[in-house]
Parts: structure tokens; C-alpha cells; sequence
């Protein structure tokens, strides 16, 4: 199925520009006219991923996130969060609850949070290359057609 609309954007992964990035992809899918609920639920799936991305994938440096955000005329939408961090050894042991790289402050909940807001998560990832997060669900409004 094509896209109705899409958005991408690519941002350094300073913790300053999580913020940025749950505003940029709630603010393009507003015009679905959402659910306080459901922009909430999308708001904070894409903090999570993004704060992956910052956190694990860059460690002690600087990186390139990239987010495409897609919405379709079923009313789905799907957004991707990548990265061309450290990659993941093992997706599966990571998207483990409680699972973490990091010592500390770091709860290991951020896949497992990404799974219960939205209807579908996919990872993908390379170790050395990177890792891409996929995030689908379906809104109970459509896009408004153009024209």
C-alpha cells in the first residue's frame, strides 16, 4: 500500500533532540486529528527508540538519527527509527524486559514499552552497522485526502 504522506527527518543524537523528535512525528501525524491517547502512546515509543539510539547505539558519541514517519489511507501509520550505531549482538535477549547494557539509572523497559503502545514492532540490526526499529499501529481516524 503507498503512503498517503511521509516525513523524514535526521538529527544528532543529543538528549536535547529526544524532545525534538516526539514533537516532530506527533505534530506530522496530527493530522490524523488523534486520540490524546493514541498521540501519547506514539509520543512515547518514539522517545523510547530515540533514546536508544542516543544511549546505546552512540555510547560516547555523537551520531546520526534518521525517522521516516509514513501514514497510510487505512489509517496506519508506521515509523522508523534508525541509526548507524553499534548495532545489537542479540535482538531477542534484548528486547527482554529488564535487559539493559548499562548499569545505573537504565530500567532495560524501552522495547517492551515501544511493544505495549504500539501494535507492531519489528528490529533489525547489524552489529557495527546499526539498528533499525519499525513501529506500526492503526488509528481509528484516516488521513484527510488531498485536494
Amino acid at each position: 500500500m503507498k503512503p498517503v504522506n511521509e516525513m523524514s527527518v535526521s538529527l544528532l543524537s543529543c538528549s536535547s533532540n529526544e524532545a525534538f523528535a516526539r514533537a516532530a512525528v506527533s505534530a506530522f501525524i496530527a493530522q490524523l486529528d488523534p486520540t490524546v491517547d493514541e498521540l501519547c502512546d506514539i509520543k512515547t515509543a518514539v522517545s523510547e527508540a530515540v533514546t536508544n539510539c542516543i544511549v546505546h547505539a552512540y555510547r560516547d558519541t555523537i551520531g546520526v538519527i534518521y525517522i521516516t514517519c509514513r501514514l497510510y489511507e487505512d489509517g496506519g501509520i508506521v515509523v522508523k527509527i534508525r541509526d548507524k550505531g553499534c548495532g545489537i549482538e542479540d535482538i531477542e535477549q534484548a528486547m527482554q524486559p529488564l535487559f539493559t547494557t548499562q548499569e545505573g539509572e537504565r530500567a532495560g523497559l524501552g522495547f517492551a514499552v515501544m511493544q505495549s503502545f504500539m501494535d507492531k514492532l519489528r528490529v533489525t540490526s547489524k552489529p557495527g552497522k546499526g539498528t533499525t526499529v519499525t513501529m506500526k499501529k492503526t488509528m481509528e481516524r484516516r488521513p484527510k485526502q488531498n485536494g
